[in-house]
């Protein structure tokens, strides 16, 4: 990975939310800094969980639009811009590709099954081998490798992926020796209480969105 492409990590957050955000909500893609930042922030399908503040957000979009891999878009009334990545066009990355890309971002190493299952609504994998071809392919990539398979730690039945736009993987001791299941016991009652969370942000999102047509009325 050349190091123009290596990216922080508040960096690989937003480019994994609006990923994700374009294939699983399009009706409000591109997305306004406001509603990806609540992306960025969800405490579900999200590991690490991150509280980015509007400043962090704007950072990182600034940094990403500088390495052409963030596009903003203006609205009609050119009050509010929005947000939309280029990910795919920047690296030629497929849709299969894509999908496994933004899971390895947005929820760190994986197995292969981990990854056919939470790329569910981004892309559906019929089989295993499917996910294993993907991957393949982003390991092998002509010019660098987009993902690393990690060694199998002792207590893991299956090794892990991890994507490499954050540079050299570093494999935390603790990690490797807590299952992976342990890890996400303690945040199940934080992801319940998400859901009511992510209601009300979308509840938002929806009154944003009448409040920018009524406004072409005026």
């Amino acid at each position: 990975m050349s190091e123009e492409l290596i990216l922080s990590p508040e960096e690989v957050r937003v480019v994994g939310a609006l990923i994700e955000k374009q294939v699983t909500t399009p009706e409000y893609y591109p997305l306004t800094l406001n509603a990806l930042r609540q992306a960025c922030n969800q405490l579900s399908n999200r590991e690490p969980v991150v509280s980015f503040d509007e400043r962090t957000v704007v950072w990182a979009l600034e940094s990403l639009r500088d390495r052409k891999l963030v596009r903003a878009v203006t609205t009609a009334d050119g009050r509010v811009p929005k947000y939309r990545h280029v990910l795919d066009e920047a690296l030629g990355l497929k849709s299969p590709e894509m999908a496994v890309m933004c899971v390895l971002m947005l929820r760190g190493a994986q197995t292969v099954g981990e990854i056919r299952t939470r790329t569910e609504r981004l892309y559906p994998f019929s089989a295993l081998s499917f996910v294993e071809t993907t991957l393949e392919d982003l390991m092998t990539r002509e010019g660098a490798p987009l993902v690393l398979k990690l060694p199998r730690q002792s207590g893991q039945k299956e090794s892990r992926y991890a994507h490499l736009l954050g540079g050299e993987v570093q494999v935390e001791e603790a990690e490797a020796e807590q299952p992976r299941e342990a890890r996400g016991e303690a945040g199940r009652v934080a992801r319940l209480e998400e859901e009511l969370r992510q209601v009300r942000a979308e509840l938002a999102e929806l009154r944003e969105q009448f409040a920018e047509f009524k406004k072409q009325f005026e």
